[in-house]
């Protein structure tokens, strides 16, 4: 098993997006590289902590590449928007990789840097703490809630044809 954080906006779009990546183990909704211990989820919001909304990625390398993973998460935000994706707006919602070695990151590197106007953050991991329990499987619980019908659907159904 290996391990990706990858920040693209809100963690409720982008951990129901991976949950439907093959090879995907286990996700883990969450905040890092921030100043603020243990935060809260109004403290990340706040956009005083410094901390973004990630997404940490338990992967099957023998079913999938952090390259396949790093190509489903720029195809599925927007890496030329900063600190913003679609209204959620504030350096929390930043498009990042924080990667957890040198092969991580100069994958993303190459990646990152084909991309015209990308302002993807890449950042070493420092800390990364899970978000609170209600944030976990937000979309897969909660699927009628009016956020997951207008902004989690359509990237689902986009990316899912």
């Amino acid at each position: 098993m290996q391990t990706a954080y990858f920040a693209g906006g809100c963690f409720w779009c982008v951990e129901a997006i991976f949950q439907r990546v093959d090879g995907v183990k286990e996700l883990t909704s969450g905040y890092c590289n921030g100043s603020t211990q243990n935060p809260t989820y109004e403290e990340v919001c706040s956009g005083q902590s410094g901390h973004a909304e990630v997404l940490k990625i338990e992967f099957d390398e023998q079913q999938i590449s952090f390259t396949d993973l790093l190509e489903v998460f720029v195809e599925t935000h927007d890496p030329t928007s900063l600190n913003q994706q679609g209204a959620d707006r504030g350096t929390q919602y930043r498009s990042a990789v924080f990667y957890i070695d040198s092969v991580q990151r100069d994958l993303a590197i190459s990646l990152i840097s084909s991309i015209p106007d990308a302002v993807t953050e890449i950042s070493p991991l420092d800390v990364f703490y899970p978000a609170e329990g209600y944030h976990q499987n937000y979309y897969n619980n909660d699927p009628n809630q009016p956020y997951c019908q207008m902004v989690i659907l359509p990237k689902i159904n986009k990316y899912f044809k």
